[in-house]
């Protein structure tokens, strides 16, 4: 434990002194956070999300009007729950009779419903749903945590431990009576801490700042950070465990970390998305932590609603694990 806790203290020293390190990872959220509330402040979309059950799609004028997109699913409730949640604007079935459904809350499903009356559908039956309206600031913000948590992770592990093993400070260590498990422990337990830290303090700090929405618990969104950054901190220690070259190392964590930007349902919703891409992002670590977090946030989803996520994270985490201190390397 002595072993432990002097490299563990020695990477929390180093990375408080790096000043431009430490303000970049705590005001960059902060910066991202403001950005967002004031360019997605008013309800200016213009691409409208119909849920559609059945082949409505085919059969009503409606769906011929631009910036209306039609979302086929199998089942009524799920399309329900998603319009529960703003993450669509309109459900519309067929099956048995033409019916439609809004969220009253939703100020999309206004317009949209007059769009409707517009091409024929003033015949169909109206039916409404309840859910607290939820602005685009409230959705990204679990994002955003969760993309400060990836890069802080992937590259405060890989990159650093690549730069120690390039300056020679890996081999002086395998002089020491120093354990290879017990340096890679130090060194996530080191990054974990300071990423929870950071966490806390840019969730926490976004409350004076925004007002968002928390309907959930938030011991249960920090379990949920906790699971993510362990996973993340994991997945980097593969890409550190034997590669030499900065630049190498760089690109293979920004190889990791641009598709989970893109496919983790960070900044936009994949509803409506090609099924490849759905089938990419649920093999990707942040868009589990991102809807986990999501979940809780917004709609104050329990432990059991968000099960599959942390238990996706914590097979990952076990699987990076073992791969990176197996094939680890002082040298």
């Amino acid at each position: 434990m002595k072993r432990f806790f002097a490299v563990f203290r020695a990477r929390n020293t180093e990375f408080v002194r790096d000043r431009s390190a430490l303000a970049w990872t705590i005001f960059m959220p902060f910066f991202l956070i403001i950005g967002f509330a004031v360019i997605f402040s008013g309800d200016d979309k213009t691409v409208y999300k119909v849920g559609v059950i059945g082949q409505s799609e085919k059969s009503i004028e409606f769906f011929n009007t631009r910036h209306v997109q039609a979302v086929p699913f199998k089942t009524q409730d799920v399309a329900l729950d998603k319009l529960k949640h703003h993450r669509l604007d309109m459900v519309i079935s067929t099956i048995p009779a033409g019916q439609y459904w809004i969220n009253d809350s939703a100020p999309n499903g206004y317009l949209v419903e007059r769009i409707l009356w517009g091409t024929g559908g003033k015949t169909f039956s109206r039916q409404t749903v309840d859910g607290e309206e939820i602005d685009y600031i409230d959705w990204v913000l679990p994002g955003i945590l969760g993309f400060n948590i990836m890069f802080g992770c992937l590259f405060g592990v890989g990159y650093v431990i690549v730069r120690y093993r390039k300056s020679g400070y890996l081999k002086r260590l395998k002089a020491t009576p120093l354990k290879a498990v017990e340096f890679l422990l130090a060194q996530m337990a080191s990054r974990l801490i300071l990423m929870m830290a950071i966490t806390l303090l840019v969730l926490f700090g976004s409350s004076l700042l925004i007002d968002y929405t928390m309907h959930g618990s938030y011991l249960l969104l920090l379990f949920v950070f906790l699971m993510g950054s362990i996973c993340m901190i994991s997945l980097g220690l593969i890409v550190a465990a034997r590669i030499t070259s900065e630049e190498l190392a760089g690109g293979l964590l920004n190889l990791a970390t641009w598709p989970m930007m893109i496919f983790s349902g960070v900044w936009f919703s994949l509803e409506g998305a090609h099924p490849l891409i759905q089938k990419i992002a649920l093999v990707l670590p942040l868009t589990h932590l991102v809807d986990a977090a999501r979940a809780v946030m917004t709609e104050g989803a329990g432990i059991l609603q968000i099960s599959n996520n942390l238990l996706v994270l914590a097979i990952m985490s076990i699987v990076f694990i073992t791969i990176g201190t197996r094939i680890f390397r002082w040298d």
